[in-house]
């Protein structure tokens, strides 16, 4: 039996159920999800999700691990352009952003904030580094890798043959504009 984890929205109105562990666990600098985060974070009665260095840390699950237990009215998808590849989704009864999903992944990026700081999963990595103008402040706690490395994808290619290569489709009603 895998182990369960409830992670929610700041307010609780939203919560989700995970199952077993996370494929990886990162903080990533790119440009998008910076620029994501800091729109988001303007929303009435949010809050900066970006770690003191700008990093959006989350854990990647497989989307067949995921359970939506309560909120799903408050899921609304954000997008950076009406064409960007990847969606952010925020539970907008407190306006917390939940997830990033990329364009045909076969997981969800899932914002660590979500879990209470005690059972919050720990990153392991931090990636996209080679956006930062100046990396001079990033910790030297981890590994801090310029772009995604091919230990990156085969974690994700292995969970998606573990997952018979399925992709749940995560159905969201509704847009924000941020």
């Amino acid at each position: 039996m895998s182990r369960l984890t409830h992670i929610g929205c700041a307010c609780g109105q939203t919560r989700l159920e995970v199952s077993g562990n996370p494929i990886l666990v990162s903080e990533c600098l790119c440009n998008s999800c910076r620029a994501a985060a800091g729109r988001l974070a303007a929303l009435p009665g949010a809050r900066n999700t970006l770690t003191a260095y700008h990093a959006t840390s989350a854990a990647e699950y497989r989307k067949d691990r995921i359970r939506i237990l309560s909120g799903e009215e408050n899921l609304k998808e954000f997008r950076l352009s009406p064409t960007a590849g990847s969606r952010r989704v925020v539970a907008t009864c407190c306006n917390t952003p939940v997830f990033l999903e990329m364009k045909g992944a076969h997981w969800l990026s899932l914002y660590l904030h979500l879990w209470p700081e005690e059972a919050r999963p720990k990153a392991e990595l931090r990636t996209m580094v080679g956006d930062l103008a100046d990396t001079s402040g990033l910790p030297a706690d981890m590994p801090n890798l310029k772009t995604h490395t091919v230990a990156f994808y085969a974690k994700l290619l292995a969970a998606w043959i573990a997952m018979g290569f399925r992709n749940p489709k995560i159905a969201i009603a509704g847009t924000i504009d941020a």
